[in-house]
């Protein structure tokens, strides 16, 4: 394929704007296609939550090398920086450079991804076919390869204990809240007062649930969680190597054992009923009415923009085949994740690569520095540079259990 062609990147999140620093230089030609109007538009809705990954983990190294040279100030290593701090400080400076800027169409939301004059069906010529990228305003654009970085934040998962919508899931929609709002600011008046439930297991449910616990004001707060026991929930406390995400379990877990957060364990909802007197929440056998509800059960990728493309999909984990078994939840929390590549992320489909958190499909173990490494060994390949796409080393902080979220939580919603 005509390697003059541009490598589309689809997001400015950090994983896309760090393939995007290691294209420019590698000197490359991109363009990061980004739904939102400004880089890290989804990490921005959630600017209040502190991320319990210090700043060392947190900057792709080829970004903080293009940084460097205009004079950019790092934030020190170990801080922890919040969801706004991440974007403000970082990902908009980076987005910014000239190298980088000029290349970035903001308001550009992908509606189809395929080869130019073939579908699914069709594998003469092939790999040396451009990729036909479609756009929501019926723009297309052709490149020789495509990075799918656009997360899974606009996908999250159902309240239904089945993975399908609980009955009266759809109806009852004006009583849930996404993930992560933004308890202690902006949404404060929406849960003073009311009785809350918190559905969910990972750091997104414990940011919300400390949050709403420091509230107070008349609000009572439920958590309902799916398994037998929270002990999974609050991690590895002191053991855990990256300090915040230790304190965050520990202070959910005391937080329940002090009766400022009613736990129900074992409850998997199948129904939701708005009524009378607030929202009926039932798992069948036990029912509890509340004002508000909200949904932190995880995200899952929607691949719908590549259904032209061949994809080979592990039917559990959603990710690659490749990746499946070194990121199972079932098996590694996010510091035990093994160090992975462009081997790992390769479909049938060539140069077509969904990386960041999308890559992970359902598995909640995914940290931002995965992302970056993800980034540099498939922008090596797609220059030709195999020994350095092979070479991958990722250190992780290991212990904890890692949610669903964008990048992950820290240790608490505000500074």
């Amino acid at each position: 394929m005509n390697a003059t062609l541009t490598v589309a990147v689809i997001g400015a999140g950090p994983v896309g704007l760090a393939a995007a620093a290691h294209l420019a230089e590698r000197r490359l030609p991109f363009v990061v296609l980004e739904a939102g109007d400004s880089p890290a538009a989804a990490i921005r809705e959630w600017g209040h939550v502190r991320l319990f990954s210090p700043w060392r983990f947190d900057i792709d190294a080829a970004a903080a090398r293009l940084l460097a040279d205009t004079g950019w100030a790092r934030p020190g290593d170990d801080r922890l920086p919040t969801g706004a701090q991440l974007a403000d400080d970082y990902l908009q400076p980076l987005a910014d450079l000239p190298v980088l800027k000029d290349n970035i169409r903001y308001g550009t939301r992908v509606a189809a991804v395929t080869r130019l004059g073939l579908d699914r069906l069709r594998g003469t010529g092939r790999d040396e076919t451009p990729f036909l990228i479609r756009l929501a305003d019926g723009e297309d654009l052709v490149a020789r390869a495509v990075i799918d970085a656009s997360g899974t934040w606009r996908t999250p998962n159902v309240l239904g204990a089945s993975g399908i919508p609980a009955h009266g899931e759809t109806a009852a929609a004006a009583y849930v809240e996404s993930s992560l709002p933004d308890v202690l600011g902006r949404d404060r008046d929406r849960f003073t007062g009311s009785r809350v439930l918190v559905v969910g297991a990972g750091h997104s449910a414990a940011n919300t649930l400390l949050a709403l616990a420091e509230l107070g004001s008349g609000t009572t707060v439920t958590w309902a969680i799916r398994a037998a026991s929270p002990a999974r929930a609050y991690g590895g406390g002191t053991g855990d190597a990256l300090p915040a995400r230790g304190a965050l379990g520990t202070r959910l877990r005391e937080s329940v054992e002090s009766g400022a957060i009613e736990l129900m364990t074992g409850f998997g909802i199948q129904r939701v009923s708005p009524g009378p007197d607030g929202v009926v929440v039932s798992d069948g056998t036990r029912e509890i009415t509340v004002d508000r509800i909200v949904s932190a059960t995880g995200f899952r990728p929607d691949h719908t923009l590549a259904s032209e493309l061949r994809l080979d999909l592990d039917p559990i984990v959603g990710s690659t085949r490749a990746l499946a078994p070194l990121i199972d939840p079932n098996e590694h929390s996010c510091g035990t994740v093994p160090p992975h590549g462009v081997a790992e992320l390769t479909h049938p489909e060539s140069h077509y690569y969904a990386i960041g958190v999308k890559s992970y499909g359902r598995a909640p173990t995914f940290l931002l520095a995965t992302g970056y490494e993800q980034a540099r060994s498939v922008v090596a390949a797609l220059a030709g540079d195999w020994e350095a796409a092979r070479e991958v080393r990722l250190d992780l902080p290991e212990t904890g259990v890692c949610d669903s979220n964008p990048i992950g939580s820290g240790d608490g919603c505000c500074s």
